[in-house]
C-alpha cells in the first residue's frame, strides 16, 4: 500500500513546473541559520509528537488561536467559517481571449491539468478507507499464511520461496501495526498536505506571472514612447543635416540608435507572446499568445492596516507545510534518539548512544534554523509590502510635480514659446511619471499578495 502511495509522489514533480515562471517576481531571500537552545526544540517536539499537529514555538501555538480574525488579504473575512472568496463573491466570467485577475485562480483550479492531477491523488487519500485496508492485509496475511503451510508440509520450510512469503508476512503485519498507531493515517495527512501545497504554489506561480506580464506591458509601453521621440529626433537630424549643420555620421548614430530600440522592442514583445502563452497553459485556454489581461485591483489603506505582523506569522507558521515537515523530521528523529536510548539504557558509556544523542542535536539545530529561516523571511516580506507603499507615494508626490511642469509647458505652448518637439517630451515625461506610478501601485499588490499567500497558506518562497 505504501508503494501505491509513493509513486503518487513522483507526479508531484510536475506540479513545480509552472511554478518556475514566479521567478519573474521573485526576490532573493536572506537566510539566519543560528539556532535555539535544545531544551526549547525538545519540548516542541514532545508536543507535536502528542498532538500531531504543526510545528511551532508555544508562542506561535497560542497566537495561531486568534490570528483567524487579524489575517491579512482578500478572504480574510471568510476565515472564521472556512468559506473562500469565490463562494461570497459573484465574479463575472471573462470574455474570450481575455483574462482577469479575479477568475486567474478559479480557471487554473479548474482546467490547469497538473493541479487537476494532483487533485485526484488527493481525493485517493482523502477517500481511503482504512477499516477496509486492515482487513484486506488481514486477508493477504492469512493467505499468506496457508500458502507457509503448505511448504512446510511439503518440507519446503526453508526455500527461496517460503523466505520471500515470510518477509511479504512481515511487510503486511508493518502496515497493519501502523495503522492501529495511525502512523499511516498521519503519513497520509502529511502526504495530502504536501500536494496541496503543490497545488497552491501553482496558482501562486500562475498570480506572478500574471503581475509579471502586465510589468512587462508597462516597459514595452515606456520602449514604444521612447521610439516616438527618437523618431522626432531622427527628423529633426534629418532635416538639420539636409541644411548642414549636422555631420552624416551624426545622423547615422542617431538612427542607429534607433534600431537599437526597436531591436530590443521586438525582443520584449516576442517574451511577452511566450509567457502568455505559458499563461493561456496554465488556465487551460486556446494557446494564441494574444490573450488580454484585465488590471489588477489596488491595495487600500484598509488592508495594509489589518496586516499585524506577530499575529499574522503565527498563522503563516500554523498553515506552512514548510513547517510541517520540519517538524515531522525533528519528531522522526527524537523517536529514533528514543529507540537506540532504550535499547542502550542511556549509557553514555555505549558509542551508539552516544551517535544517536549527537543526531538527535543536530536535529535540533537544523529544526530551529528552520524556524528562525522561516521568520525571517517573512519578516522581509512583511517589510517588503510596507517599503512598496512608501515608493508608491512617492511616486505620487513626483507624477504631481510632472501634471504641475506639464501644463505649464501647455501654456508656454500656446503662447509661442515652446516648440512641439519639447512640449511632446514634456508630455512623454508625464507619461512616464503615470506609468511609474501604475508599476508602483502594481509592485505593491504583487508583495501584498504574496504577503496574504504567506498568512493564509504558509507559503513563503
Amino acid at each position: 500500500m505504501k508503494q501505491r502511495i509513493f509513486a503518487l509522489l513522483l507526479a508531484l514533480a510536475l506540479g513545480l513546473s509552472l511554478c518556475g515562471v514566479s521567478a519573474l517576481a521573485e526576490e532573493a531571500s536572506g537566510a539566519a541559520p543560528a539556532a535555539e537552545t535544545a531544551s526549547a526544540a525538545d519540548a516542541q517536539t514532545e508536543d507535536a509528537a502528542q498532538t500531531g499537529e504543526t510545528a511551532g514555538t508555544a508562542e506561535t501555538a497560542e497566537a495561531g488561536e486568534n490570528a483567524e480574525t487579524t489575517l491579512a488579504g482578500p478572504d480574510a473575512e471568510k476565515a472564521e467559517t472556512g468559506e473562500s472568496l469565490t463562494d461570497a463573491v459573484t465574479i463575472a466570467p471573462d470574455a474570450v481571449g481575455t483574462l482577469s485577475f479575479a477568475n486567474l485562480e478559479r480557471r487554473i483550479r479548474e482546467n490547469n491539468l497538473q493541479l487537476l492531477a494532483l487533485e485526484e491523488s488527493i481525493r485517493f487519500l482523502a477517500d481511503m478507507d482504512y477499516d477496509d485496508l486492515s482487513e484486506q492485509l488481514r486477508d493477504q496475511i492469512s493467505n499468506i499464511g496457508k500458502a507457509k503451510h503448505f511448504l512446510t508440509l511439503s518440507q519446503q520450510g526453508d526455500s527461496y520461496t517460503y523466505e520471500q512469503l515470510q518477509q511479504a508476512t512481515t511487510a503486511l503485519r508493518d502496515q497493519l501495526d501502523d495503522i492501529k498507531d495511525g502512523k499511516l493515517q498521519k503519513d497520509n495527512a502529511a502526504t495530502k498536505r504536501q500536494l496541496e501545497n503543490l497545488q497552491d504554489q501553482i496558482v501562486m506561480g500562475g498570480e506572478k506571472l500574471y503581475v509579471a506580464l502586465l510589468a512587462m506591458d508597462t516597459q514595452e509601453s515606456a520602449l514604444e514612447r521612447q521610439l516616438a521621440a527618437l523618431n522626432r529626433t531622427v527628423e529633426e537630424m534629418e532635416l538639420r543635416y539636409r541644411l548642414g549643420q549636422v555631420s552624416a555620421l551624426t545622423l547615422e548614430q542617431t538612427k542607429a540608435g534607433r534600431s537599437a530600440l526597436v531591436s530590443g522592442l521586438d525582443t520584449l514583445s516576442m517574451n511577452i507572446q511566450n509567457y502568455k502563452l505559458q499563461l493561456e497553459l496554465l488556465i487551460g485556454a486556446d494557446q494564441t499568445g494574444t490573450i488580454k489581461l484585465g488590471a489588477i485591483p489596488a491595495v487600500t489603506q484598509a488592508q495594509l492596516g489589518a496586516m499585524d505582523r506577530e499575529k499574522d506569522l503565527a498563522a503563516a507558521k500554523e498553515k506552512s507545510y514548510e513547517m510541517l515537515a520540519a517538524s515531522k523530521t525533528l519528531e522522526d528523529a527524537k523517536k529514533s534518539y528514543d529507540d537506540v536510548g532504550v535499547d542502550t539504557g542511556y549509557r553514555e558509556s555505549k558509542l551508539e548512544f552516544r551517535q544517536a544523542k549527537s543526531a538527535w542535536q543536530a536535529a535540533q539545530y537544523t529544526y530551529n534554523a528552520a524556524v528562525q529561516d522561516y521568520e525571517l523571511r517573512f519578516g522581509t516580506l512583511y517589510a517588503q509590502v510596507l517599503d512598496y507603499r512608501q515608493i508608491l507615494s512617492a511616486a505620487q508626490v513626483s507624477l504631481s510635480c510632472e501634471q504641475s511642469a506639464y501644463a505649464a509647458k501647455e501654456l508656454k505652448y500656446q503662447q509661442g514659446a515652446l516648440s512641439q518637439n519639447a512640449l511632446l517630451d514634456a508630455k512623454d515625461t508625464l507619461r512616464a511619471a503615470e506609468k511609474k506610478v501604475s508599476g508602483a501601485s502594481d509592485d505593491l499588490f504583487s508583495a501584498y499578495n504574496s504577503y496574504c499567500w504567506a498568512v493564509q497558506h504558509g507559503i513563503l518562497n
